[in-house]
């Protein structure tokens, strides 16, 4: 289902996975013109960087860019690479602050990922590195084109879409990562940007 207007209603109480999990997805959260200042500021601003993965000992160099932030410099390991956060900036506290309101969660840091155009994708993965809280809550923004995003159960294959919207907002939480992969499928159709935002909770040992 694709909601294309800004002032739409979207439960956000509604499950969208028939089992084993817990997705929400509020629509917009953001007026056209406050999602076109933060997907512009975080687009200049961020300090974006190419991401790196060891895959089969190899290093891997992604064209999407992604950027690392948090309360502190949390190391943060996936693909067999690790990550220090950087400190929060003006606006990324903004957005935590804005949907810690809206979810009722808190969180301490966000991993941002700038695709450049629909070619760039993400596979199918879950969240489940050691680091994040188990079964926490993950908030996930997006700023930019709008883009399908995939889920698929693990045993059943069963699978849920959905389109991400331009100032958009999406929950993943309970036990989404232990049953479902998710993936943002990768299309010629789209030219333009997305940046998307995921804040999530860090546990230290």
């Amino acid at each position: 289902m694709n909601y294309d207007l800004f002032n739409q209603n979207i439960d956000g109480s509604r499950n969208w996975l028939p089992k084993d999990g817990i997705v929400y997805y509020y629509g917009h959260i953001f007026t056209k013109e406050e999602a076109d200042f933060f997907y512009k500021k975080l687009f200049d601003t961020i300090q974006w960087k190419n991401d790196e993965a060891i895959v089969f000992g190899k290093k891997i160099i992604t064209k999407r860019k992604v950027a690392w932030y948090g309360e502190k410099p949390f190391e943060y390991t996936y693909s067999n690479t690790t990550k220090h956060a950087l400190p929060w900036t003006k606006e990324l506290l903004i957005l935590k602050k804005k949907i810690e309101k809206e979810t009722g969660e808190t969180y301490n840091s966000c991993l941002l990922n700038l695709y450049h155009d629909g070619e760039e994708g993400m596979a199918w993965h879950s969240d489940g590195e050691k680091d994040l809280k188990k079964d926490g809550a993950i908030g996930s923004l997006s700023f930019g084109a709008e883009r399908k995003f995939a889920f698929k159960h693990k045993d059943s294959k069963e699978k849920i879409e959905l389109f991400l919207e331009h100032g958009s907002l999406l929950v993943m939480k309970g036990t989404t990562q232990t049953y479902w992969l998710h993936r943002l499928p990768p299309t010629k159709k789209i030219k333009n940007p997305r940046v998307n935002l995921t804040f999530r909770t860090i546990v230290e040992e």
